[in-house]
């Protein structure tokens, strides 16, 4: 049987894996030293597709990576429109199983962590995951092929939100409400799981 197979997405020194699968792959912008190149691939999410066949991994991770991603650039030719943010998530749909799983971390507008670095240029909202789920996802209109079911789509609080599976203590518990009542929650957490018709 074999192996489950997780990628993290902009992974840095060190692919992160959620769901704990069997192996863990990264890609990134740029190969740290010391990781194997089997399990890393070099890529620019922004203009690069997933340098990994269809239908390769049983899930997919993207932690402070989705507000990196340009919504908006233009075509090589300069007259059309790309929308690389779409054409990611089309990505992740390709390379993930059916039944797969997205699990993503994302700092969400409005609040300021979206826009303290000066490379977030995708803000990110609790509305977002429904262009990509559904069954007619609203990305359609911007070319999106995929389709996925929204598990999670919610506001979390670090580090709890970094772990799908986590069991926060009461103190931890207490303070993410008291957070939530307030509008302090800092990330938008998703988990969709995607849908492929055989």
């Amino acid at each position: 049987m074999a192996a489950t197979r997780h990628l993290d997405l902009g992974c840095g020194p060190v692919p992160r894996n959620p769901y704990r699968c069997e192996e863990a792959h990264g890609v990134d912008i740029a190969l740290p030293a010391g990781l194997d190149p089997r399990f890393f691939r070099v890529a620019n999410l922004a203009v690069d597709p997933i340098p990994h066949p269809d239908s390769s991994f049983d899930s997919v991770s993207a932690f402070d990576v989705l507000e990196h991603i340009p919504r908006v650039l233009s075509a090589h030719d300069g007259r059309g429109t790309r929308f690389p943010f779409v054409e990611l998530m089309d990505e992740i749909h390709r390379v993930l199983k059916p039944g797969g799983r997205l699990y993503a971390v994302t700092p969400g507008y409005p609040r300021p962590e979206a826009f303290h670095d000066p490379t977030h240029v995708n803000p990110i909202t609790d509305g977002t995951a429904a262009y990509f789920c559904g069954e007619q996802p609203g990305a359609r209109i911007y070319g999106f092929r995929g389709r996925f079911h929204c598990v999670v789509n919610a506001w979390g609080l670090h580090p709890e939100a970094l772990d799908p599976n986590a069991k926060p203590s009461l103190a931890r518990r207490f303070k993410r409400w008291r957070r939530g009542r307030t509008g302090a929650l800092t990330h938008v957490v998703w988990e969709l799981v995607c849908v492929k018709d055989t």
